[in-house]
């Protein structure tokens, strides 16, 4: 099995971009560590405060967040950084030759019941000619990510990554510390019979995804003419996971149950990067109305819709919208 930058340089991956990734994964070593030792940590717990996105930070979040933060900001090669923990974009190196936004730990609410949790992040080049505390520069297209991926928390410490030639899985041998290239070019299935979504919000989605997914729930005496599983890990991580790993559907649709906040995920630092390890494994990420990578980003903390996964299905849940 090859290390992670050896794996990297033999994709023709440049220096500089093998550089700062490797910064990133030296902070999700830290955070692996600190979800591994569970309460014995020290910063299980929730805290008082509310993030830009008003939802309550745990603990874990907050250090996520910084140990993130720190290590890239010193690093040299970043210009500003974006975090869902943040109100706007942090300045860094004004010559860094790359911006980059993450979510320091997705899935927030299951570290109390020990479930998965993750690490997300999306790296562009810096646009030239702008001031590093402008946060307009993280307005690009996510096809313009010249590397994305997640670390997942899980009973191993599973990296999935792409740099645009292919979605690959890492592991970290926590033995000597590296993460070890464990498959290579993961493909997608275009067929599935497993969806994912939170059922709970229903009545609140738009007419075409209730009947999609009702038509899924009805199973072989449905449309559908044969049986579907739900799965619903409540971590886009995880269940993306699953998605790369043995195909499926997840979707995260509009609804109206807070008319001012119609959708839940954020485009920069979770569709965009898991939109781009979809494609990269031959699955799809879209909206009910285009491609999630050909939005024009109007806010670092914008909201998107999400539909996700094996080709077919994808294709076939848009359907209901035509």
């Amino acid at each position: 099995m090859q290390r992670l930058a050896p794996a990297l340089r033999a994709d023709n991956v440049n220096l500089d971009l093998i550089s700062l990734i490797k910064t990133v994964l030296a902070a999700t070593k830290e955070i692996s560590f600190r979800v591994g030792q569970g309460a014995l940590s020290g910063v299980m717990g929730s805290t008082l405060d509310e993030n830009i996105q008003g939802e309550v930070q745990k603990e874990l979040d907050v250090v996520a967040n910084q140990l993130l933060k720190d290590i890239l900001l010193e690093s040299g090669f970043v210009k500003a950084i974006s975090s869902e923990e943040e109100d706007t974009s942090v300045a860094g190196n004004q010559n860094g030759k790359y911006i980059v936004s993450f979510d320091p730990l997705d899935g927030s609410s299951n570290i109390e019941i020990n479930s998965l949790i993750g690490t997300i992040f999306s790296i562009m080049e810096a646009p030239e000619g702008m001031d590093a505390a402008d946060p307009d520069m993280f307005k690009q297209q996510g096809t313009k990510q010249v590397c994305a991926g997640y670390v997942l928390y899980g009973p191993a410490t599973i990296l999935a990554m792409t740099t645009g030639k292919g979605t690959h899985f890492y592991t970290l041998d926590k033995t000597h510390g590296s993460y070890m290239l464990t498959e290579k070019n993961v493909q997608i299935s275009e067929d599935t019979s497993e969806f994912a979504v939170n059922m709970s919000n229903q009545r609140f989605w738009q007419q075409p995804m209730q009947n999609y997914i009702g038509d899924l729930v009805k199973g072989s005496d449905g449309p559908r003419e044969r049986n579907f599983n739900m799965r619903w890990i409540a971590a886009m991580v995880g269940d993306v996971h699953r998605v790369l790993t043995r195909g499926g559907f997840f979707t995260y649709p509009a609804d109206n149950k807070s008319p001012e906040k119609p959708y839940k995920l954020r485009l920069m630092y979770e569709a965009n990067p898991m939109s781009f390890l979809v494609e990269q494994a031959g699955g799809l990420s879209v909206t009910s109305e285009g491609r999630i990578m050909e939005i024009e980003p109007t806010d670092i903390h914008q909201r998107v819709e999400v539909i996700l996964g094996s080709k077919n299905e994808v294709e076939k849940c848009l359907s209901y919208y035509k």
